[in-house]
């Protein structure tokens, strides 16, 4: 509920777009420079590289690794569709790899069977909260000389054995669309990394090719934070993760209270997961009737 948690944080919220307007820094800026340090800090990483959105993210880190025309990348079938066509946009071909039916991440174990010469890199998705098995593709992307690009779109602050998702490959990237779980209000995104080349590169792409105003290197793309959206992420970084620790305990108290319902499978969280619950997805066969029960008692559903 948006409008409630703005109401919880109203006076930090409204302090900091009065701030940003007072300065008039709304194209990066200090405000962006701030939220870029705070989160690169939180996650333990060199760098992170803000965008317009989380779709850019990952085209951004795409192209700044040399993908392109002729390549092959692996992701999952089952993702939102930013994962795809930000491989198609460009030019490289999307290599769809089924998932686990338990914890709706990509299959480890039918990977190998999809990469051929032309593959470049795999992006798993760390979807609906939960982290994929990370360190096994990890290990694959070593043997066979893969780049790995994390989508952790839906999974700020999950973590696979104690490590923070988006941290095992060379870019993790991230959405802040107003209902994540660190979410703006409006479009936003990053990318965090610690290889200091690619993060210099990732810089310049998403800003025309440019370190410095007005002198490009070569030509990117205009995908900016703005210093708005900037600000009210750096607040509510201070409660994301006390936030977290909440939506899984709401979640441990929908499974037990639909423990007793038939014909419902509530999700499984890996044993080497911290679910962070970005969405709490059940399975039933009766799909389209259970939707319409739950609208007519007034309880949204997707």
């Amino acid at each position: 509920d948006l409008n409630s948690q703005y109401v919880s944080i109203k006076e930090e919220i409204d302090t900091a777009f009065q701030n940003v307007i007072n300065e008039s820094a709304f194209i990066k800026g200090k405000f962006v420079q701030k939220f870029e340090e705070e989160y690169a800090d939180i996650y333990g990483v060199k760098h992170c590289i803000s965008c317009a959105n989380g779709t850019d993210a990952i085209y951004i880190a795409l192209k700044v690794l040399g993908v392109g025309p002729g390549d092959e990348v692996i992701t999952v079938a089952n993702t939102w569709i930013s994962t795809a066509e930000t491989i198609t946009q460009t030019g490289a071909k999307p290599v769809f790899v089924d998932v686990y039916p338990d914890h709706y991440t990509i299959d480890v174990s039918k990977i190998e069977e999809k990469i051929t010469p032309k593959t470049k890199a795999i992006i798993p998705v760390h979807l609906f909260g939960q982290p994929a098995d990370i360190n096994l593709i990890l290990d694959i992307c070593k043997r066979f000389n893969l780049l790995l690009v994390e989508d952790c779109a839906q999974a700020h602050f999950a973590e696979w054995k104690g490590k923070k998702v988006g941290t095992y490959g060379i870019a993790g990237t991230f959405s802040f669309f107003p209902g994540k779980n660190l979410g703006a209000y409006g479009d936003a995104g990053a990318i965090i990394s610690n290889d200091d080349k690619f993060a210099e590169k990732a810089r310049m792409f998403a800003n025309h090719g440019a370190l410095k105003k007005h002198h490009h290197e070569f030509e990117g793309i205009n995908s900016r934070l703005d210093g708005l959206q900037a600000a009210i992420l750096s607040v509510k970084l201070k409660y994301i993760l006390q936030w977290t620790d909440l939506r899984i305990q709401h979640a441990k108290k929908y499974s037990e209270l639909l423990s007793g319902v038939d014909n419902i499978v509530t999700p499984v969280t890996h044993q080497d997961a911290k679910h962070v619950f970005h969405l709490y997805v059940i399975r039933t066969q009766q799909r389209d009737t259970l939707q319409s029960n739950l609208n007519n008692n007034g309880i949204a559903s997707g």
